[in-house]
């Protein structure tokens, strides 16, 4: 019941995801990154525990796809799944359940994957590979909504799009971008999940740099005046 893209930028080794579904709190449950080693999604009939285990191959130095069969053994429900994995290399691998309802599938791209369950049409995951290549150049974070618009405006999740998250990771241990929309009512023709992710992640952009630095220069000016300092002061 999920739609979601993961990816590493070639240049910077930036490791990321953004994705939007029905129910609550995905941000919750299905995202697992660890900078220098991978991101992982674990959706559709979501077993969080397999997020947590997958990193942990990753960082033992297994490839995507053997993770993949790892926690197949490992999962005895896993034709219900449906996992991303993409390491820090560019290699990536989904599994997709024979369990999962359609419009189901996954596309592998070089240093990325789209991937989507349960959607509203077969044009879903298409769409979301074709608007990532398509903005190659762009901001990590500004691709990886791009997706997740290209996604959700071909039909997204068959329930609609009530949560929504975005992460990255740089060479830190804590997260670059994590943001977080939990619950967006319901309500035909209002902004959904991924509308309030584009919102939140306009005002998060120019913030961006000031966190890369401040946790190595804490004399730094307060977040509020360091934006009008250059030129972008926050928008309530």
């Amino acid at each position: 019941m999920t739609f979601c893209i993961i990816a590493r930028d070639k240049a910077t080794g930036l490791l990321g995801l953004a994705q939007a579904t029905n129910p609550l709190s995905v941000g919750g449950r299905c995202p697992f990154i660890r900078a220098n080693v991978g991101a992982v999604s674990t959706q559709a009939y979501t077993d969080p525990g397999l997020g947590p285990l997958a990193i942990e191959l990753l960082t033992l130095g297994h490839s995507p796809q053997k993770v993949i069969k790892e926690l197949g053994e490992s999962d005895p429900h896993f034709e219900w799944r449906q996992i991303g994995i993409v390491d820090r290399h560019g290699r990536a691998a989904v599994h997709t359940g024979k369990q999962c309802k359609v419009h189901s599938g996954a596309i592998v791209g070089d240093g990325y994957l789209v991937m989507g369950n349960y959607l509203l049409t077969d044009q879903v995951v298409p769409k979301m590979d074709e608007a990532w290549r398509n903005s190659e150049g762009k901001l990590f974070e500004e691709r990886l909504l791009a997706a997740a618009v290209a996604a959700r405006d071909a039909g997204g999740d068959l329930g609609g799009h009530r949560s929504s998250c975005m992460l990255v990771y740089d060479t830190e241990a804590y997260a670059r971008t994590d943001l977080r929309i939990d619950f967006v009512p319901k309500r035909e023709g209002e902004r959904d999940a991924v509308d309030a992710l584009g919102e939140i992640l306009d005002r998060w952009k120019p913030m961006i740099g000031y966190y890369k630095v401040r946790p190595h220069n804490p004399s730094m000016p307060g977040w509020s005046d360091w934006l009008a300092e250059q030129g972008t002061p926050f928008r309530d």
